[in-house]
């Protein structure tokens, strides 16, 4: 069973930088997409960032520029570096990792990690 365990997020000022971790239990290589997504109060849970195996990217157009997805396969991380943090930003982090093999697909989420962010 794959487990993904993200980093503590945190409280942060407007303006401030803040980087997520994930760890899983098995290799990121292994992984065909890992992904963070996030979800704030009262709102549905959103698409952050990608990276597939093959080195694509994909971020939400509310955070191009500012965040950067990142995968470490030789520590089997994937990262979140947060720039110019603001208040919306605010909401729980989720890791995702999606394998597929034999072409079924399995999907692995981490526990959640809150990040708030102060004006």
């Amino acid at each position: 069973q794959v487990q993904l365990v993200e980093s503590a997020g945190g409280l942060v000022q407007a303006g401030e930088s803040l980087r997520l971790s994930c760890a899983a239990s098995g290799s990121t290589a292994n992984f065909n997409v890992m992904g963070w997504y996030r979800q704030a109060p009262g709102k549905q849970r959103e698409l952050v960032a990608t990276s597939t195996r093959g080195g694509s990217t994909n971020y939400a157009d509310s955070v191009k520029g500012r965040f950067t997805i990142s995968r470490d396969n030789a520590k089997n991380t994937v990262y979140l570096q947060m720039n110019s943090l603001a208040p919306e930003d605010t909401a729980v982090y989720y890791c995702r990792a999606l394998k597929v093999v034999a072409g079924t697909s399995y999907e692995y989420w981490g526990q959640g990690t809150q990040v708030t962010v102060s004006s």
